[in-house]
C-alpha cells in the first residue's frame, strides 16, 4: 500500500532492503530496542514543568483580563486563552495515553481534571473516540476520525452528499481551515451530547459537574464583567482560536495518508506507519503540537512521553528502512497542502448541485 498523497517535496524514507521474518517479530524487536534505550520511562519532571508554565500562562491571561477592563484589546487575551486551553488539551491527551504517571488511575484523574475542569470537554468521550482511532487509524468503518461529519473524508461519503452539502463538499479542501473556526464549538457540543446520552460513561456525574462548573463559571465571568457585545466577541475569538489550533494540530497527522479498506488484515507496524505522517521542525514543532508532530512514533508507542519521541524517530526510521516500510515526513506547510489536495480530490465525488440530471443524460447520449 502506498501513500496516496505523496505530493511535491514530501519525503518518504526509501527502503534499503526488504526485511525478513514475520511482522510481529519485527515490531517486537523494535519495541525491545526502544525499551532498552529507556524511551518508555516516565518523565514526571518534564510534565511538572509544562504544567507549571501553563498555569502561569493561564494566570497571566486572567491578570491581563482584569487589567484591560472594557477594552477591545481583550480579544488578544481571548486568542491567548484559546492557545493555552489547547496546550492543556495536549496534556490531557498525554495523560490519557499513560505518558505522565505509571498508575493508570493517576493518569485518568489528571486527564479528567485537565480535560473536563480546565478545557471543558468530556474526558471519557475523548478517550472512547481516540482509543478507537488508535486501534484502526484510517480504516473504513473502524476509525471515527474519518467518519462523515461536516467534511467528507471518503469518496463514497462525498458521493452521497445532498444538494446543499454538495456545495460545501466540492470545495471542502479550501474550506477546511475556515471551518475549523467552528471546531471548538463542535467539540464542546459533542462531548456534552455524550455526557447526557444513554451510553455508559465512567465518572459521568463527576465529569458533568466539572464541565458544567467550568463552562458556567467562564460564561458568568465574561457576561458579568464585560459589555454583552464584547463578551460575545471574546467568547467567539477564544473558541475560534481553540478550534483552529486543535484542528490544525491533528489534521496533518493522518489526512491524506493511506486509507485502509474495511475488513483488511494488516500487521500493527505497517498499519500505524503507513497511515501516519510526521511533521519536521524539531523541538519548536514538538512544543507547538504537544508531540503530535511525531505521529508515527506516537501511534507505535502511545505511552511514550513527549521528550522521548525525537530519539525514537531515529530508531523507527532506521527500522522501517530496513523492513522496506515507507516512512512519511513533511514540513507543516507541505502537510497542509497534502490535506487540502486530498479533501478537494475526495470532494470531486460529490454531485455538482447545479447539474441537471436530464441535461447530463442527453449529453452522454
Amino acid at each position: 500500500m502506498t501513500n496516496p498523497t505523496a505530493l511535491g517535496p514530501i519525503r518518504t524514507t526509501a527502503p534499503r532492503r526488504a526485511g525478513e521474518g514475520n511482522p510481529v517479530s519485527t515490531f517486537s524487536a523494535l519495541l525491545a530496542t526502544v525499551r532498552e534505550a529507556g524511551l518508555l520511562r516516565r518523565r514526571r519532571g518534564f510534565y511538572a514543568i509544562v504544567l507549571g508554565v501553563l498555569v502561569l500562562a493561564l494566570g497571566g491571561c486572567v491578570a491581563g483580563y482584569v487589567l484591560l477592563g472594557h477594552s477591545w484589546f481583550q480579544l488578544l487575551i481571548a486568542g491567548a486563552l484559546g492557545i493555552v486551553f489547547t496546550q492543556f488539551a495536549f496534556l490531557a491527551h498525554e495523560a490519557s495515553h499513560r505518558q505522565v504517571f505509571e498508575s493508570g488511575r493517576a493518569n485518568d484523574r489528571a486527564g479528567r481534571i485537565l480535560a473536563a475542569g480546565v478545557v471543558g470537554i468530556s474526558y471519557s468521550w475523548w478517550m472512547t473516540k481516540h482509543t478507537r482511532h488508535h486501534a484502526n487509524p484510517n480504516m473504513v468503518g473502524r476509525d471515527p476520525d474519518i467518519e462523515l461529519d461536516t467534511i467528507s473524508f471518503l469518496e463514497e461519503d462525498a458521493a452521497s452528499a445532498g444538494r446543499l452539502r454538495a456545495l460545501l463538499t466540492r470545495r471542502q479542501g479550501y474550506l477546511f481551515f475556515p471551518l475549523l473556526a467552528f471546531e471548538g464549538i463542535n467539540l464542546h457540543v459533542r462531548s456534552m451530547g455524550t455526557l447526557f446520552g444513554r451510553e455508559r460513561i465512567d465518572g459521568r456525574a463527576l465529569e458533568i459537574s466539572l464541565v458544567a462548573t467550568r463552562i458556567l463559571a467562564y460564561l458568568a465571568v465574561l457576561f458579568l464583567t464585560l459589555p454583552v457585545g464584547m463578551a460575545f466577541a471574546f467568547l467567539g475569538v477564544q473558541l475560534a482560536v481553540f478550534g483552529i489550533y486543535m484542528g490544525a494540530s491533528f489534521a496533518p497527522n493522518h489526512k491524506g495518508m493511506a486509507i485502509i479498506p474495511a475488513g483488511t488484515r494488516m500487521d500493527f507496524l505497517r498499519k500505524q506507519v503507513l497511515t501516519s505522517r510526521n511533521i519536521r521542525g524539531g523541538w519548536g514543532m514538538t512544543l507547538a503540537f504537544g508531540g503530535l508532530n511525531h505521529q508515527v512514533e506516537h501511534h507505535l508507542f502511545p505511552s511514550m512521553p513527549r521528550p522521548a519521541l525525537a530519539r525514537a524517530r531515529e530508531i523507527v526510521r532506521e527500522h522501517c528502512a530496513v523492513q522496506g516500510i515507507p516512512y512519511t515526513e513533511a514540513t507543516l506547510l507541505e502537510s497542509y497542502r497534502a490535506v487540502i489536495a486530498y479533501l478537494n480530490r475526495v470532494g470531486l465525488s460529490a454531485r455538482d448541485p447545479f447539474d441537471c440530471p436530464l441535461v447530463n443524460r442527453y449529453r452522454r447520449a
